[in-house]
């Protein structure tokens, strides 16, 4: 079988897979699964994901380590987020399931979790189930169960008891 590079095409491809990995196998092709490789789009059916999270890039005024909460500001798109903000966007995520956006390529695109369980930092008393707002500590969480609109980052999806700044899993965009 000669292949030839069909990169500029608008067309629809089938991909196909071999019945082994050695030797002389069967060829076939799933329907379900295609390929356009004039806008390089993969259709077809996530049934599982490895990670927790649906995050989307926002270009950032700076770099923020995971678990990070920011907030929409600051000279770009989204800054760490400083004391009871009502300007709450995420948590930055390490390793999402489904990254939105993912296309932007500036130095400083973050991806911020939007839903989903994500590592987030954390201080004081938290139990699981407390609602997570922005601490004094900008960009630590701490438990608010009486919190204002738009201050919620996620719920606690385990307990913390430590001045110190740690981290626990969140649900983020969970009220």
């Amino acid at each position: 079988v000669e292949l030839t590079d069909n990169g500029n095409l608008n067309e629809t491809v089938y991909l196909t897979f071999a019945d082994g990995a050695t030797g002389n196998q069967g060829l076939e092709t799933d329907p379900g699964l295609t390929y356009n490789p004039s806008t390089n789009i993969l259709s077809t059916t996530a049934s599982q994901a490895n990670y927790a999270d649906l995050a989307e890039k926002y270009v950032s005024d700076e770099e923020y380590l995971p678990g990070t909460i920011v907030m929409f500001g600051g000279s770009q798109e989204i800054t760490i987020a400083t004391e009871k903000t009502k300007a709450v966007a995420g948590v930055i995520s390490e390793k999402p399931a489904y990254l939105m956006n993912s296309g932007l390529t500036d130095t400083l695109a973050l991806n911020v979790a939007l839903q989903g369980r994500v590592q987030c930092k954390v201080k004081g008393n938290i139990n699981k189930g407390d609602m997570i707002v922005v601490s004094d500590v900008s960009g630590v969480g701490i438990a608010d169960n009486d919190p204002k609109l738009g201050t919620v980052v996620g719920k606690a999806l385990q307990s913390y008891n430590s001045e110190e700044v740690g981290t626990i899993e969140v649900v983020v965009g969970r009220l």
